[in-house]
């Protein structure tokens, strides 16, 4: 028999009340480990080439040239 079905089995032999207190006190339990443990941060770097099969073939000094054109109409 596995931890979690000898825990499940004692649990079922609680009262109600000293199930919701259980309950109360793991879920305390897991937030404070979620809060405590960190998360990973992301770098910009890891979006480094992203999208760049978008701009394969374009010229980027003509690109920007045709962009500032259009802005005088």
């Amino acid at each position: 028999m596995s931890n979690y079905q000898e825990v499940l089995l004692q649990a079922q032999s609680l009262t109600p009340e000293e199930q919701i207190r259980l309950i109360e006190d793991l879920s305390s339990f897991i937030r404070q480990q979620v809060t405590m443990t960190p998360k990973p941060k992301h770098s910009i770097l890891e979006l480094r080439g992203l999208g760049k099969e978008v701009w394969n073939g374009i010229d980027a000094q003509e690109y920007i040239n045709q962009e500032r054109d259009s802005w005088n109409g």
